[in-house]
């Protein structure tokens, strides 16, 4: 066996990796070098240095984004998790109807970003026109309308790890508690949650990064309205690579910059959770 492996372990990752050389690492460093370069198209690209991020240091739009995308992840994943915790709980408990209502709850997650954005912006449009009001009338309709999008579309998703993770708790351990008279809180903070802290790791890290890298629900919900008070990152990076003419470049040094941004939180805060993981 180990013989066969190893004579035809080639033929199986070489197309793999040959595929993941031409469309992920040679396009990754192609971005990093253009970040670096005035152009309009690839074949045009001149280096200027660090031009394009000194640009970023000074766009307004940027900053406003960055700060306002902070606050939704952190708003969402808090939201997001707790709740698809509580979920989880709930139909754990043997309810009657338990595999409809987790079916019932997942499947939003099937349904593309761009649907999504249009639908609850038309749902939340009715309800606030009562109002006299839109959710481009100030940039705070529009992020609790990404907020509320965003926990619609996720937390059965969510639900469905923390189920997993919470059916592999063994028996024992629970039933060890009641007998030396822990009272259910005192279970669920001492016993289920660090017994289900890798699937709390998974979910925070998908939270975490969907939220940063939410596009199509921003473009579609809100486009950045108004004056680009609702932009998240993403789609502020969009608009500056494809609605700005001769900001090709530093679209792209945003992009890398976004990249960077993502990828050190993302690891911190894996290995911050993991850290808390319980070894059984």
């Amino acid at each position: 066996m180990q013989h066969s492996l190893k004579k035809y372990f080639p033929v199986f990752v070489l197309p793999t990796l040959a595929a993941f050389t031409i469309g992920f690492i040679i396009p990754f460093l192609m971005g990093i070098y253009l970040s670096f370069c005035k152009f309009t198209t690839v074949t045009d690209a001149k280096f200027i240095g660090i031009g394009n991020y000194l640009k970023i240091l000074s766009d307004d739009a940027f900053g406003h984004a960055l700060w306002y995308t902070a606050a939704f992840t952190i708003m969402s994943v808090l939201l997001i998790n707790v709740l698809a915790f509580s979920v989880a709980m709930l139909l754990t408990k043997g309810i009657r109807g338990t595999n409809v209502f987790r079916t019932v709850f997942f499947m939003p997650n099937l349904i593309g970003g761009i649907v999504l954005g249009y639908v609850w912006q038309l749902l939340l449009n009715g309800v606030l026109a009562k109002f006299q009001k839109t959710l481009t009338y100030s940039s705070a309709y529009g992020f609790w309308g990404l907020v509320i999008l965003m926990c619609w579309q996720q937390i059965g998703y969510m639900m469905i790890i923390y189920i997993s993770g919470i059916q592999n708790i063994p028996g024992e351990l629970i039933e060890a508690a009641k007998i030396d008279g822990a009272r259910p809180v005192q279970i669920l903070r001492n016993v289920t949650i660090p017994m289900v802290m890798p699937s709390i790791t998974i979910c925070t890290f998908l939270t975490l990064t969907n939220g940063f890298k939410l596009f199509d629900q921003n473009l579609a919900l809100t486009n950045g309205e108004p004056s680009n008070m609702s932009e998240l990152l993403a789609l502020n990076i969009f608009n500056t690579f494809y609605g700005r003419t001769g900001y090709e470049g530093v679209g792209q040094a945003k992009a890398v910059v976004f990249f960077i941004l993502v990828a050190l939180i993302a690891v911190i805060q894996t290995r911050l959770t993991r850290t808390k993981e319980v070894q059984h």
